[in-house]
């Protein structure tokens, strides 16, 4: 499989939905993957922190202290979920890896918990077989897609505006499975 679809999918997705992202907090052990797709928003500051022992590494951060967060690893804990609640800004935006749709009990789970902070939630396909989960305190990221910044980034080998509005569309069983579970 490709080895860029996923960074520009992560990170592209959550940065051209969200009005102003200036402060990234990077969860990952993996991070100079996805750095070079973070590199191209130049009025961004990143900061990251390890998934090896993530909950101890979120505690550290500062309350409000990011516009988005991105969370290159799973997870279904309510206390890491809590911290990036607090970590968030009022108009932030979290992507996180998504176990398969087929598990619907799991997901279920994950995004109630998740509802508690965010009113949009909504997985996405990153386009190389994994799914990722986008959830936003404000912006919904296919009505409030920065066109301008979609299209004025250069050097995507599978990013573009198209295939980011493109992603969020899902099949008519995963919509029945999830009906009252995703936010969109």
């Amino acid at each position: 499989m490709k080895t860029f679809i996923y960074p520009e999918m992560m990170v592209h997705v959550a940065l051209c939905t969200h009005k102003q992202p200036n402060a990234v907090l990077l969860a990952s052990d993996n991070s100079a993957l996805l750095m070079g797709e973070l590199e191209r928003y130049r009025n961004t500051s990143v900061s990251t922190i390890s998934v090896n022992n993530l909950l101890d590494s979120l505690r550290s951060v500062e309350d409000k202290s990011a516009d988005v967060v991105l969370m290159d690893t799973l997870t279904h804990d309510a206390a890491v979920i809590a911290h990036i609640g607090r970590i968030l800004k009022g108009d932030g935006v979290l992507v996180l890896q998504h176990p398969s749709l087929d598990d619907v009990i799991g997901n279920t789970v994950l995004m109630h918990i998740l509802g508690n902070y965010f009113k949009i939630i909504m997985p996405y396909y990153a386009g190389d077989g994994t799914t990722l989960l986008l959830c936003s305190r404000e912006y919904h990221p296919t009505a409030d897609i920065i066109l301008q910044r979609s299209d004025l980034l250069e050097g995507q080998q599978f990013y573009n505006c198209d295939v980011h509005v493109g992603v969020f569309a899902m099949p008519q069983y995963v919509r029945k499975n999830y009906l009252g579970i995703i936010r969109n």
